[in-house]
């Protein structure tokens, strides 16, 4: 006999929750994970009625979901904020143009505004340029330092508040065993915050802090 949902009693379970180990519907494992959201965002007072925030949009799994349940959040228990997709271009050959028609039909697809800005147009360089130059030993560092300044100017494009990213769980326990590993007392302290102010410009927050990677996988 099919196991019934353990959340509503009344739906056939088809999964069991990797987060919980609880077996449940689909239309409950929906409701769970945005309500669990929803508590992050509230319980820590991520933003303010009339904020504008800006999505931080790869067109990877966890900004397609991220950008789904902030605006499907918004509407749903009216924060009143006004979203944007912002997306950086790299101007890495063959790596980024997939992802960015990704965000293009995000844009379509939930109605969002986008904005993308890209290193060539920002500092003068691609990535590919900078690879060209330096070598490939310590490209990742430019690109890195570039890409989170990329977002603080697309931000001030936009005149946002506040910059969310899909960072999850997962990611927070990876940077912290990282940073064990180096041995950055710092940045082990500030790692595991759910909100930080950047590099002193615009705010930024990981509303997924405490969403397992494999639950954003099976939401997507």
């Amino acid at each position: 006999m099919p196991k019934q949902c353990e959340i509503c009693q009344g739906a056939k379970a088809i999964m069991r929750r990797p987060k919980t180990g609880q077996s449940i519907c689909k239309e409950c494992f929906f409701r769970v994970f945005e309500t669990e959201v929803h508590n992050t965002i509230v319980d820590n007072k991520l933003f303010r009625r009339g904020d504008r925030i800006g999505i931080g949009a790869s067109g990877g799994k966890d900004s397609t979901v991220l950008a789904y349940v902030m605006k499907t959040l918004n509407e749903r228990y009216d924060y009143g904020l006004d979203l944007f997709l912002l997306s950086v271009d790299e101007g890495i050959s063959g790596y980024r143009d997939d992802s960015l028609e990704t965000v293009k039909r995000n844009k379509e697809q939930y109605g969002l505004p986008l904005l993308i800005v890209s290193y060539e147009q920002l500092y003068g360089w691609s990535m590919d340029d900078i690879v060209e130059a330096v070598g490939r030993k310590n490209n990742c560092t430019f690109c890195g330092v570039f890409r989170r300044q990329a977002l603080d100017r697309g931000a001030l494009m936009l005149d946002l508040d506040h910059i969310v990213t899909g960072h999850n769980a997962d990611d927070v326990a990876e940077t912290i065993l990282m940073n064990i590993f180096r041995g950055d007392i710092p940045r082990l302290g500030r790692c595991t915050e759910i909100a930080t102010s950047g590099d002193g410009y615009i705010a930024r927050s990981k509303p997924f802090k405490y969403a397992y990677e494999k639950e954003i996988v099976m939401y997507a």
